[in-house]
């Protein structure tokens, strides 16, 4: 996919710098390997073209403090992540599907809240507004409509993100089996705390050996990163993002203590 600063809303909204280039230009293929194919319009395709930043750039948290040094993290995606510790791990996949979906001209977005809510979009542009009694959240009217611009999609996912976690995540999304697996699918765990993991893109040697890049935030709030393939997933001679994977074995990744299985693979629409 060609780098294009305008398929990715925020960098248009000038809430990032324009980054040099994209993630496919940042990371090669793996010696061997081939990228999959992609429709152009497919989420995987557009994760395939996300903005990063400079080389030596390190994670940093929503408050602008380090949180991991560029040597950790095979990259740092050029995304906004708020002024408050709201954009964690579940909330910047959300945050990534709901940007695609701008990109394409969507403008009905739906999440779902930890209680079992209905996020939706339309409701907050037209200034409805999220309140909890107890352990119940209802919509409630509030305010003046607002324009349906992205200025209000990114305040709608705050919210969004305040309701929501890995378990509603997990609820939404569908489950896809390993041999279905393509970029924009993620892993999850549900608890709290719970992760989750996105599948930025995928390669494939003529063997039918795949490997894919994973993207994450995490607690607290922080820069989306591309991570480095820990011992057991790294492919020799690759570029240290691509982790090599199969079937039959689960996925490791590094910070979040648990390995992943590939049942626990999802798929929002």
């Amino acid at each position: 996919m060609r780098w294009d600063v305008g398929a990715y809303p925020w960098v248009a909204a000038g809430l990032v710098s324009v980054p040099a280039e994209g993630l496919e230009q940042r990371i090669t293929a793996p010696p061997g390997f081939s990228r999959v194919a992609l429709e152009p319009a497919t989420f995987g395709a557009w994760l395939r073209g996300l903005p990063v930043e400079p080389e030596g750039t390190p994670v940093r948290s929503y408050a602008g403090d380090t949180i991991r040094s560029a040597s950790s993290v095979a990259a740092v995606v050029a995304l906004d992540v708020g002024k408050a510790d709201l954009q964690q791990c579940a909330d910047a996949i959300m945050r990534l599907h709901a940007e695609w979906r701008w990109s394409t001209g969507a403008r009905e977005h739906r999440y779902r809240s930890a209680s079992g809510l209905s996020l939706e979009f339309s409701r907050w542009q037209r200034g409805e507004r999220l309140v909890a009694e107890g352990p119940k959240l209802s919509w409630v009217p509030s305010g003046r409509a607002r324009a349906a611009d992205h200025a209000t999609l990114r305040s709608f996912l705050d919210a969004v993100f305040a309701w929501t976690n890995t378990v509603a995540l997990g609820r939404q999304a569908k489950a896809v089996s390993f041999d279905e697996l393509r970029p924009g699918d993620f892993v999850v765990q549900g608890g709290n705390p719970g992760h989750a993991v996105l599948v930025l893109d995928e390669a494939r040697a003529v063997d039918g050996r795949r490997a894919l890049l994973l993207g994450q935030s995490y607690m607290p709030a922080q820069s989306f990163h591309v991570l480095r393939a820990p011992a057991q997933h790294r492919l020799e001679g690759a570029h240290p993002g691509w982790f090599a994977v199969a079937a039959d074995e689960v996925l490791q990744t590094p910070f979040w203590p648990q390995p992943f299985r590939w049942s626990e693979l999802r798929r929002l629409d």
